[in-house]
């Protein structure tokens, strides 16, 4: 069975690659915890933040960004001090202000699904790519989404981290055409 090359060093990472990444996500929960974990990952490699997930799940309350949206002081330095987790106070600040503006555009769109699948007419972008090397850090899409966002107030998102949301997500299937997984996703 043939996979993307850059899943292959790590079972967890197999195991996301076989069953998450690329596959659509309507779920707006689902689109939050992707939006604070590659907020998160910044700097870092996705394995690093792949193994810290389940902390995260924990330590930000199910990712419900209702919750999230009304941490304070206390929990910030709780966060702070949990090694489960990346501790970065820029980045835990930034995901508290996220949850904030999470709500505001469901507030206005119905749901954050609406709003950031909307950018890609409800239907997942399918490139067709031969190798790694031709699959983007980020795309003009990207760009737009990420300047639309950070007008909205959001941070930790710029155009590289949302293209990595794109894909996790599944509005673009970025999975190599010689890969099992490009073909179930079409």
């Amino acid at each position: 069975m043939t996979r993307c090359e850059w899943c292959l060093s790590d079972p967890l990472y197999i195991k996301y690659h076989d069953e998450e990444w690329g596959v659509p996500v309507h779920d707006d929960q689902t689109l939050f915890e992707f939006l604070i974990l590659e907020g998160a990952q910044a700097g870092l490699s996705w394995i690093t933040v792949l193994k810290k997930r389940e902390n995260y799940r924990k330590a930000y309350d199910g990712f419900d960004p209702a919750v999230v949206a009304l941490y304070d002081e206390a929990k910030v330095e709780e966060l702070l001090q949990n090694a489960g987790i990346i501790r970065n106070k820029l980045k835990i600040r930034a995901s508290i202000n996220n949850a904030q503006r999470f709500l505001e555009v469901q507030k206005e769109f119905g749901s954050f699904d609406k709003y950031i699948w909307g950018f890609v007419d409800f239907k997942p972008i399918v490139n067709h790519w031969t190798t790694m090397d031709e699959i983007p850090a980020k795309t003009p899409l990207s760009d737009e989404i990420s300047k639309d966002l950070k007008k909205r107030g959001f941070k930790f998102i710029g155009s590289t981290i949302i293209y990595a949301h794109m894909q996790a997500t599944g509005m673009v299937n970025d999975h190599v055409t010689s890969c099992f997984r490009h073909k179930e996703l079409l």
